[in-house]
């Protein structure tokens, strides 16, 4: 089977991180993907199977330069006899749920090294993207529903917002897009406040090889469609997170597709974005309710995007 896979699809697929996967093979030899013509690593489903097998075979507490050319029936016969999750690296519910209690409790108390200490815990247990699905966008949820009931102060909530934001600016950058990657355009609406959802957006589009500009939150819309003819971008993203009914954004909106480029899809995400859809008359919409949904959008928009389109009649 010719290999076609990414890196990117590769991670995602594997619960490892980029980083991970190109250390097993320069230096443990566990899988030997090709080469395109543009120098870019390509793997075949078989590589992607194996490994699953390996990671499997690491979280049991087997040792990856023992294992990495082990054969699929050696792995197979070794997790067969030996396999039991490591609650350590995160693949359970109950460890994911333990690092969000952990992370609460810093947010709480306000301690910065503690809650720095949790994002680097997880993104270690649960490797690229996995850990934006499974641990951020889960924390997102959590407190944007304690602040609406006022559990958390806006200290506190400005608080984990700042040091996250710091982790995922920087979250993704080694899988190195080009000025030929597709680009997303995010932001946040006037009047939405809340980014942690669309700064995850903006990371996991850099972790599926896109150029991803976030603008900030509340962002009027003539800035946006200014910052839509300078970069031209494939998409633009938009969270919208409370209130469902807001008749300002609503006006805002309108404006945003009759201003827009007809040939712009936009990306809705956030708590409240359904309810905002029917407003996009000229444009194709996405609704985005979870995380892990925006990857099947990134990859048809990068196929769509990469179609000649047909010269006028």
């Amino acid at each position: 089977m010719k290999p076609t896979r990414t890196i990117n699809y590769v991670a995602r697929e594997t619960g490892l991180s980029a980083h991970t996967i190109r250390v097993w093979e320069k230096r443990y030899g566990a899988v030997k993907p090709a080469r395109a013509a543009n120098k870019r690593r390509l793997y075949r489903e078989q590589d992607v199977a194996r490994l699953r097998l390996l990671r499997q075979a690491t979280d049991a507490g087997h040792r990856i330069g023992q294992i990495a050319t082990a054969s699929r029936f050696e792995l197979q016969k070794l997790l067969g006899e030996s396999w039991q999750p490591n609650p350590s690296t995160g693949n359970g519910n109950e460890e994911v749920r333990a690092l969000l209690d952990a992370a609460g409790r810093a947010i709480t108390e306000m301690n910065t090294l503690r809650f720095q200490d949790v994002l680097d815990r997880a993104a270690i247990a649960l490797g690229s993207p996995a850990v934006l699905t499974k641990f951020f966008a889960p924390l997102a949820r959590d407190m944007g529903a304690l602040w609406r009931k006022g559990d958390v102060r806006i200290a506190q909530e400005h608080f984990a917002t700042n040091l996250l934001k710091v982790f995922l600016s920087i979250f993704g950058r080694s899988f190195a897009p080009n000025e030929k990657s597709p680009h997303l355009l995010i932001a946040t609406p006037s009047g939405q406040h809340h980014e942690l959802g669309a700064m995850l957006a903006g990371a996991a589009a850099r972790t599926d090889g896109w150029i991803a500009t976030y603008l900030g939150p509340s962002l009027p819309v003539e800035e946006l469609i200014h910052a839509d003819q300078a970069i031209r971008p494939v998409a633009v993203g938009l969270s919208i997170v409370f209130p469902p009914d807001d008749a300002a954004l609503r006006a805002e909106l309108r404006a945003l597709d009759r201003c827009l480029p007809r040939e712009r899809p936009i990306l809705l995400g956030g708590e409240s974005a359904p309810a905002y859809q029917k407003i996009f008359r000229r444009h194709e919409v996405f609704v985005v309710p979870e995380l892990d949904g925006i990857f099947p959008v990134l990859t048809h928009l990068r196929a769509s995007a990469a179609k000649p389109r047909s010269k006028p009649s």
